[in-house]
């Protein structure tokens, strides 16, 4: 926060109440179809830039300053979590690629561990009229070669 401007909210109570307010009614609600279905769900798109102006701060600078506070850190930490639960739960309703990208902002990491083993193992030997012949793996090996 900037230093001679009054706070914004008083107490954690003031600020949480604003918050669920955000959530039950003030974020944007949509009606999606599932993908090949008549279904139709009302989603509701809280965000946390939705979040943040409803509550009256300019930025997000502003907001996370909040949690600095130590009585309004579990407030700010809560609303966050709430917003991931919320992105969380669309992946579980198939409404994923948004959602991914949301939750990757909020530090969830999409990665896929690929382990593989390679086995090198000892070529036989081979003779060629009667003659060994040297080769490393990899080298390709002329059978018409005198």
């Amino acid at each position: 926060m900037s230093a001679g401007r009054p706070p914004k909210y008083n107490n954690p109570e003031e600020l949480q109440n604003k918050i669920d307010e955000y959530f039950d009614k003030g974020c944007t609600t949509d009606d999606v179809y599932l993908k090949g279905t008549d279904i139709c769900l009302k989603v509701k798109r809280p965000t946390i830039t939705g979040l943040i102006l409803y509550v009256g701060f300019c930025n997000r600078a502003s907001f996370y300053d909040y949690e600095l506070i130590p009585e309004f850190t579990n407030t700010i930490k809560s609303a966050r979590l709430k917003m991931e639960q919320h992105y969380e739960e669309l992946l579980q309703k198939g409404l994923g690629a948004g959602a991914i990208f949301a939750l990757k902002n909020f530090g969830w990491i999409d990665k896929q561990e690929v382990s593989s083993e390679l086995k090198v193992t000892q070529m036989p030997c081979i003779e060629k009229n009667g003659e060994k012949v040297e080769y490393n793996i990899g080298d390709k090996i002329d059978a018409n070669r005198d």
